[in-house]
């Protein structure tokens, strides 16, 4: 008897949303501000590097993972309902499963701006030892506006608004900080502000400067080749650790059916 309450009960919550006597859009922009207390800091920043050349409604984003928790809690709570165990426990479970759904999107945005990160902090150095080439035979901008062609796809996006902004008269500082903001990685920064020293020196102290970037970026470089083989003694290690497991595992099966068939 309960089961056909429940049934009547999705069919008029279907006729409703049907003939738009309640609104769900309406209803998810009405919780919206209770989940912008939750919302993480960094979320706009996140959402705006991953989709940076697609046109994307951040607001609608946002709505589909309330959304998304909403229609979790009431799954959770339709089911519980449905084997008659609806509890206390059970409406706690129902929330924490619905804010883990909500949390998702932000986590695998995180995941990959770490994994962004780390690529650009392997490739910097190496971007930074053609420039340092380029340096040596032209001015910084001119360098700069060089490098581009052969400079990481990472890059190239950042270093074409630094040349623009170069070019648009700009002589400050600003224009190396923001590229180094824009690839936030291991002494992106020092390294920007040393290029921008470069470019303000005489011809009479270059060579002198240029020594001293190529010490840094040749310091970057050593890092990055102990990170890179780093990472594949320990790919190597947990291959070698999943082959001793399923070698261990198939002698074991093997001698688990030997000493069962002697039986």
């Amino acid at each position: 008897m309960g089961l056909i309450y429940i049934l009547v009960t999705v069919i008029l919550v279907f006729i409703f949303i049907y003939n738009k006597v309640f609104d769900g859009k309406k209803f998810i922009k009405e919780l919206s501000p209770i989940f912008r207390n939750i919302i993480e800091d960094d979320y706009e920043f996140l959402v705006r590097l991953r989709y940076e050349d697609e046109d994307i409604d951040l607001e609608e984003m946002f709505e589909k993972r309330i959304r998304n928790a909403v229609l979790t809690f009431l799954i959770v709570l339709f089911l519980s309902i449905l084997a008659g165990k609806l509890a206390f426990i059970v409406i706690f479970l129902a929330v924490v499963l619905a804010l883990l759904v909500f949390k998702m999107p932000y986590a695998k945005l995180k995941r990959m701006y770490r994994a962004h990160l780390h690529s650009i902090d392997l490739l910097l150095p190496y971007y930074l030892k053609g420039l340092e080439i380029l340096v040596q035979h032209y001015t910084v901008p001119i360098a700069l506006s060089r490098s581009i062609e052969t400079a990481p796809e990472v890059f190239k996006r950042g270093l074409l608004k630094l040349v623009a902004k170069i070019d648009a008269g700009d002589s400050s500082i600003k224009p190396y900080t923001d590229f180094a903001e824009e690839y936030p990685v291991r002494d992106s920064m020092r390294m920007m502000r040393l290029l921008y020293r470069l470019s303000l020196g005489s011809q009479d102290n270059k060579q002198e400067q240029v020594m001293a970037f190529s010490r840094m970026v040749s310091t970057l470089q050593n890092k990055a080749r102990e990170i890179k083989y780093q990472e594949r003694l320990d790919k190597m290690e947990k291959k070698t650790m999943i082959m001793l497991f399923a070698t261990g595992g198939g002698v074991m099966l093997l001698l688990f059916m030997s000493m069962t068939l002697m039986i």
